[in-house]
């Protein structure tokens, strides 16, 4: 069977090793010494400032809000769910605006007509869709035009560079997921990543009950530390990340000239480079669509209709400023097999499936 994802397995020997520093500490959280070697090596790797470490993805976007004083959000209804729920289940007012049909992420067009006709909303939550970044000069500019806050959620986009730029340079707050199923990971666990220096110190009191430096209480806040055994993962899987995303590259690539001329495909960022998380196919026609994914599946070969359905159908009592593109991409979209343990051999197996039947 060629899985649709297989997280990457940690090395026993230096996974071990770490651990045994932790056992030897007895520091098992609360900001410990891989937690700080871990952030140190990842603002290094990544090339970012004011990272901070926190133990899901989900949370790290709840906690740039808090951070941001963000209560009402627009955001796009082309993502994974979490995106939007993340938002809900804290009582942030949140509605949709529409994505671009080429990049299948949010619209900076759609959403300065969508803030044209309300503008009362704090912030723009917009998601880097399958490690392809947003339009980010163009959500900029519409953000400053109507003062808003952007959070992007980059789950996907480990490691992607505009220009040369970190993706998670961008907007106010960028946040990351490391899940199991993500590029890299810490088996659970994310990071937000602040353009202030001031939001950093203000949501790192947040993830630790509301505590100030000096033990005192301040705001209200949540237990969202990463621990020392999830930093360990961690600290191990970097050892070897470039290697990992050259090879998920590669199979990107082999994908796209196999697939180019056979079903339609995401237009990426010319200015970004790629990391190869997810490898995404777009079939209009639904009888063509439900032919393939039969066929791989009489192949043993795992795919996913990620994401579906769109956001603002699965939570239509939100506002939305109308989004066909995302319902129409929501309907044909399909995730084919994308990870490490994968050959190019594997590649051509699943590409030579989706052929045939086209």
């Amino acid at each position: 069977m060629i899985a649709l994802n297989k997280p990457l397995t940690p090395d026993l020997t230096k996974l071990t090793a770490y651990l045994a520093q932790v056992n030897e500490s007895g520091w098992y959280s609360n900001f410990g010494p891989l937690h700080e070697q871990l952030t140190k090596r990842l603002e290094a790797y990544l090339g970012v400032e004011n990272l901070l470490l926190v133990s899901n993805g989900t949370l790290a976007i709840q906690v740039a809000c808090k951070a941001l004083n963000i209560n009402s959000a627009i955001t796009t209804p082309f993502t994974f769910v979490a995106t939007t729920s993340s938002l809900l289940w804290q009582g942030i007012d949140t509605a949709f605006s529409d994505i671009d049909m080429h990049s299948y992420n949010l619209c900076p067009i759609a959403l300065d007509k969508a803030l044209a006709k309300d503008s009362n909303y704090d912030g723009v939550v917009a998601t880097h869709v399958y490690g392809n970044p947003c339009n980010v000069h163009d959500i900029a500019d519409v953000a400053n035009k109507y003062n808003k806050k952007v959070i992007y959620d980059a789950a996907h986009a480990f490691d992607v560079k505009i220009a040369g730029q970190s993706v998670l340079n961008y907007g106010d707050a960028s946040t990351l997921s490391f899940h199991a199923t993500k590029v890299f990971h810490t088996v659970e666990g994310g990071a937000i990543i602040f353009k202030c220096k001031a939001d950093f110190d203000k949501a790192k009191q947040l993830i630790n009950f509301g505590i100030q430096a000096d033990g005192t209480l301040g705001a209200a806040g949540i237990n969202a530390k990463l621990n020392e055994y999830q930093c360990a993962v961690g600290l191990t899987l970097l050892d070897d990340i470039e290697s990992v995303i050259k090879h998920r590259t590669a199979l990107f690539d082999r994908y796209t000239n196999q697939l180019k001329d056979v079903v339609e495909l995401p237009q990426w960022h010319p200015q970004a480079s790629l990391n190869g998380a997810y490898m995404p196919i777009y079939i209009a026609d639904a009888q063509k669509q439900k032919d393939v994914m039969q066929a791989l599946a009489k192949n043993d070969i795992q795919c996913r209709r990620y994401f579906t359905p769109s956001l603002d159908l699965a939570y239509s009592k939100q506002k939305s400023f109308g989004c066909g593109n995302s319902q129409k991409v929501a309907g044909g979209i399909i995730c084919l097999p994308l990870h490490n343990s994968m050959s190019a051999d594997d590649v051509l197996t699943v590409t030579n499936v989706i052929k045939e039947i086209l």
